[in-house]
């Protein structure tokens, strides 16, 4: 079946010229959102071509769960901590039962998790230059790479130094991978699906972490090299990732913006499953031509005109979506239910529960995200986050702490919250924290854009993985609070901010800003793709 605009009852409101007028909620009620020019012109099916392409592209995320899901795992692991902290294992001995903040502060140990964030948002950079100039298909396959080596180097450590190596070596696979994949999905997802097509990346990410999890809970039973078996078998989604990327289509308009129009336009008839792409084509072309204007990106991207894209984009929404504070419960979920008083085993176990949550939650949002909008996600889960964080932190100001045994109700209690609040995360601001900011920027700032949100993202990324041990050391039940007083302000912030960019095309999703009561005063109404530099 062939889909196009022109067949729903959206084609009654163009006007003369074809153009589609679109409204959009913002904080302040729905306003009107600028001219959509070709939008209703669009057509394609949902080929098989397109389905393998996605597919194969959102291993990607796979890279990133794994990782997230076996790391908590393994530094609560009695062999690993032997071997490399033997410290840090020795105070795990000495209070095995009891419910201690502290019991896990230790920065070399914290530093095992966060060096990998901290490389990269290094190499996204380096990542941004190799997406623009050499295609999204190309920074998939060398993040592979580069994944695959620190998992060998890791299940091979012999010393914290190699240990630390191979953490940056995974690093910089992700920061390609994260750059990549989900501008990939973005551009080759129609208008009406890319919401979904876009989460598959969440929903390899939320399936790594459960397999991370599951994997963890059989080898911490292998003594005394369970844990090499769990860091080395990172390897295997960064084959399948490799392997996969060698066989992928470029994105359409990464190939028109290196100035191959004839293959582009070949890709998109084939992606599309039709020869009708005429006005989707000739949007990519125009946005190549602006982009192929700029030749630094990085300070287009400051310009007066891009301010939407960098606050929500590049800023807001990839801080927010680690000062949740979920990758801290993602990191450390065996590590914090052993604090709690859960044994090695049940602490496995329900970090399984957690990580079982956000792959249903995935599912969820994949399923609704392109009929109940972006912004309904955002604000109807930020609510219940902030509700949660207020149960958990009064929970643990009554019972916890005091160096004796946490009751089993109480503990059941405290992974149920838990269960709840990654399964509204994991509908909201786990998958629209990659979703979004990959919708917001045009052709010209696309790869400098999305280095931004990488780079972000990793950089609170590694600061809550160094600091939250510390910070529940210290804050004991406070951290909780806090995160929940930061819902607050980010769902505020997307209130406010953030116009409703479902079932918009990727190439006019600028004209939104023309319509908002903040943004309308910084991007101009004229082309947008119009370079201040001189090529």
């Amino acid at each position: 079946m062939l889909y196009t605009d022109r067949d729903r009852s959206q084609s009654k409101n163009t006007d003369r010229e074809g153009r589609l007028h679109r409204k959009t909620m913002t904080g302040g009620g729905f306003v009107e959102a600028g001219q959509l020019k070709r939008a209703h012109l669009y057509e394609y099916k949902i080929t098989r071509y397109f389905i393998f392409s996605c597919i194969v592209a959102a291993l990607g995320g796979s890279l990133f769960g794994y990782d997230l899901g076996v790391s908590g795992g393994v530094t609560s692991m009695d062999d690993f901590l032997k071997e490399f902290f033997p410290k840090v294992f020795r105070r795990k001995q000495e209070h095995l039962h009891e419910t201690d903040y502290c019991k896990y502060d230790n920065q070399l140990l914290t530093l095992f998790t966060s060096s990998l964030y901290f490389a990269g948002l290094v190499s996204t950079f380096a990542a941004s230059h190799v997406t623009r100039s050499r295609g999204r298909r190309a920074s998939i396959i060398v993040g592979s790479v580069s994944f695959f080596l620190g998992g060998v180097i890791n299940a091979a450590a012999v010393n914290v130094g190699m240990l630390i190596v191979g953490r940056i070596l995974l690093g910089a696979g992700i920061g390609f991978g994260n750059q990549a994949v989900p501008l990939y999905l973005s551009e080759m997802a129609p208008a009406k699906v890319r919401g979904a097509v876009n989460q598959l990346f969440q929903l390899t990410t939320c399936l790594g972490i459960l397999v991370a999890n599951l994997i963890n809970y059989g080898t911490e039973k292998i003594h005394p090299w369970g844990w090499r078996l769990s860091l080395g078998l990172a390897t295997v989604p960064a084959t399948l990732m490799f392997v996969g990327g060698l066989c992928l289509p470029e994105t359409p308009n990464s190939i028109v913006e290196q100035g191959r129009l004839e293959e582009g336009r070949r890709i998109l008839e084939k992606v599309r499953g039709t020869k009708n792409v005429d006005a989707e084509f000739a949007d990519l072309v125009e946005a190549s031509e602006a982009a192929n204007a700029v030749r630094h990106p990085f300070r287009n991207l400051l310009e007066r005109r891009n301010r939407p894209q960098l606050v929500i984009g590049a800023l807001g929404i990839p801080a927010f979506q680690q000062l949740t504070g979920m990758n801290s419960i993602l990191f450390y979920a065996p590590v914090i239910f052993q604090s709690l008083g859960f044994g090695s085993g049940a602490a496995l176990y329900s970090s399984v529960i957690t990580s079982g949550a956000l792959v249903v939650a995935a599912l969820i949002s994949m399923s609704f995200v392109d009929k109940l909008g972006r912004r309904t996600f955002f604000l109807e889960a930020g609510g219940e986050m902030i509700i949660y964080m207020i149960v958990v932190a009064i929970t643990l100001a009554l019972k916890f702490g005091q160096g004796k045994e946490l009751p089993r109700g109480v503990g059941v209690l405290l992974v149920i919250v838990i269960f709840l609040f990654v399964l509204a995360y994991g509908r909201s601001w786990g998958p629209l924290g990659w979703l979004v900011p990959s919708e917001l920027f045009p052709l010209e700032t696309r790869s400098a854009g999305q280095s931004m949100v990488v780079c972000v993202n990793l950089l609170f990324t590694a600061l809550i993985a160094q600091c939250f041990l510390v910070s529940l050391c210290h804050l004991k039940y406070g951290i909780f609070l806090v995160f929940g007083a930061l819902i607050v302000i980010m769902s505020t912030f997307v209130f406010f901010l953030l116009p409703e960019t479902k079932q918009v095309p990727i190439e006019e999703v600028y004209l939104l800003w023309q319509g908002h009561w903040l943004w309308k005063n910084y991007v101009s109404h004229g082309e947008p793709y119009k370079s201040d530099e001189k090529a």
